[in-house]
């Protein structure tokens, strides 16, 4: 509840407006059954035409102003809604934006999928539908009670009889109803994320003929999309069928009632025509009410899982600590790392680099090379010990002054639709000289010249109209577009040829001698010429030093030396 208050605050006066034109709508269609009560018991009598045209004059003015005043109101209603859901989808896709990598984790990317999307579709309708809907249903029950203990109080008594128990039940049906519905987004998470995995992998899928098990395993995730909403919608389905079973009880008593208040003289056939009109009005209000609590049920479910999201506590906070001087523009102090609950991903790294610096890091897979970076970059924190640049703990920065240092190419970074010029220059408003010499630099001028279009040549969804290598060609472009203090290469020049990376390679120590390059990679080719390797096994520095010094030390280096290179030297 707090997520709609908090949105719709700034949005008052036009709800206020809104509801002030609903309530004059819906006031005229309450004024209808009086009226026309009024000329069948006291206008026809009185056998003047001019009267009856009046009255009945009266009723199309209001019936016009009604329909005009619920349109109006409708409008608006649909105006709030968008506007609201609109700050809504947009502060919570940038809270997400800022989310630490372990929060990412912790509500996982189909989820937060979901959340934006069908979550915020359903606020959309819940506060569209409380508008429309939920000022006309409130004042057509209680405006039709008033009117009808005007017309006659007595048979008012015999329907009120039956309202305190249609209002139990969709109180406990809705309070029943909202647990399902988050049971149900839960359910629609895991179908977002089949999906997803499904159209990223889709190449693969068909290339291994998995498309039957893809759909099968798609049917059991559908399934149990099916059953919750199934679960959800029959427990609130049981509202309707209630309502009209204590509505139409209470309207045989109030016809009996009336056939007897008739018979002695107690009422008019008018008042018996209009208090039938109010107690279908009442009917329908009610039955309006009951959609409220259904869709109100979803509404409640959907804001809190994405309030959720908007008040996450943000882990990766500034922390002032005191620079210390160092000669190192990058050390890392004795840092420990673990995801989640597992156990320590990496254990105690020590290691330095100076300015312009190269450092490889090699190792097996899932030895903790992509983690080193994550934690220099400050994605994730570490568990214990420090990482510094400069002498200033990375803590200390923002993380917009430290991001803005680095120059990255990751192992599965992505390229979006757009021309190849806006994938390099990424939103940093770059001069075309900057590009140019960067695709130059990155081995990529070659194959962007043979293209027509050149640097304006538009990339599919993920660049599947480029070859493999060709990508890491535009990343890498991308990477060395910023001039970076930092340059990050993770395992980035695996597509590469041996002739196309040794050239990058090259280039690299001719042209970036000033930026300190940290490269991951599986080939000892591209990071024997390092100033410095790490040897990583399970999380831990098992080999430090020179490509020539690992050789003569570790044996586990020299061993994957010999494995890529048949041990004659590499150039």
């Amino acid at each position: 509840m707090n997520l709609f208050i908090t949105y719709l605050r700034p949005l008052f006066r036009r709800m206020l407006l809104g509801f002030s034109i609903k309530f004059t709508g819906t006031i005229m269609d309450l004024f209808l059954p009086w009226i026309l009560a009024f000329i069948i018991d006291v206008v026809i009598p009185t056998e003047n035409v001019n009267r009856i045209l009046l009255w009945g004059g009266l009723m199309i003015g209001c019936s016009v102003i009604g329909v005009v005043a619920s349109i109006k109101a409708n409008r608006m209603a649909s105006s709030v809604a968008r506007d609201a859901v609109r700050d809504i989808r947009h502060e919570l896709y940038e809270k997400i934006s800022y989310l630490s990598a372990s929060q990412v984790d912790h509500f996982s990317t189909p989820s937060l999928i979901s959340r934006l999307t069908s979550d915020t579709y359903n606020i959309h309708r819940t506060i569209g539908l409380m508008q429309r809907i939920g000022v006309r249903g409130p004042i057509l029950l209680l405006g039709g009670l008033l009117m009808t203990l005007t017309l006659d109080p007595m048979l008012t008594l015999v329907m009120l009889f039956v309202l305190p128990f249609a209002t139990l039940a969709v109180y406990f049906i809705s309070k029943k109803g909202i647990p399902l519905f988050d049971s149900l987004q839960k359910e629609v998470d895991k179908l977002v994320r089949t999906v997803r995995e499904n159209i990223t992998g889709a190449r693969v899928i068909k290339a291994l003929s998995k498309t039957d098990y893809e759909k099968e395993r798609f049917e059991k995730v559908n399934q149990k999309v099916v059953a919750a909403e199934t679960n959800a919608n029959k427990t609130m389905a049981a509202t309707p069928p209630l309502m009209h079973l204590f509505l139409n009880i209470g309207l045989a008593l109030v016809i009996l009632a009336s056939a007897y208040r008739v018979n002695q003289g107690l009422t008019q056939p008018g008042v018996v025509i209009a208090f039938m009109t109010y107690f279908t009005i009442i009917l329908n209000a009610m039955l309006s009410i009951t959609r409220i609590f259904v869709m109100y049920s979803r509404g409640v479910a959907s804001a809190n899982r994405i309030y959720a999201i908007l008040e996450a506590e943000p882990e990766l906070e500034t922390v002032d600590m005191d620079a210390v001087e160092d000669k190192a523009h990058i050390r890392f102090d004795s840092v420990y790392f673990g995801y989640g609950k597992q156990k320590k991903t990496l254990q105690n790294i020590n290691f330095s680099i100076d300015k312009g610096e190269t450092l490889g890091i090699i190792g097996a897979t899932g030895s903790g090379k992509s983690t080193i970076i994550k934690l220099l970059l400050r994605l994730y924190d570490c568990s214990e010990g420090s990482i510094r640049i400069n002498g200033v703990n990375i803590k200390s920065m923002s993380l917009k002054e430290l991001h803005t240092k680095f120059g990255l190419a990751m192992q599965n970074d992505f390229l979006y639709a757009d021309t190849m010029k806006e994938n390099i220059d990424f939103g940093r408003e770059l001069s075309e000289e900057d590009i140019i010499k960067a695709t130059e630099d990155a081995q990529a001028s070659e194959f962007i010249d043979s293209l027509d279009e050149g640097l304006d040549y538009p990339l599919n969804a993920k660049a599947t109209n480029l070859s493999g290598g060709q990508k890491q060609r535009v990343l890498l472009s991308r990477a060395l577009a910023g001039n970076p203090e930092i340059l990050i290469l993770d395992d980035s020049s695996s597509a590469l040829d041996y002739k196309t990376d040794a050239q990058l390679r090259q280039v690299l120590n001719e042209k970036y001698r000033e930026t300190t390059t940290i490269m991951i990679a599986q080939r000892v080719s591209s990071i024997q010429n390092a100033d410095h390797i790490i040897l990583l096994d399970k999380g831990s520095i098992i080999g430090y030093g020179s490509h020539k010094e690992l050789l003569n030390t570790s044996e586990p280096y020299r061993e994957i030396y010999e494995n890529q290179s048949g041990g004659e030297q590499i150039a």
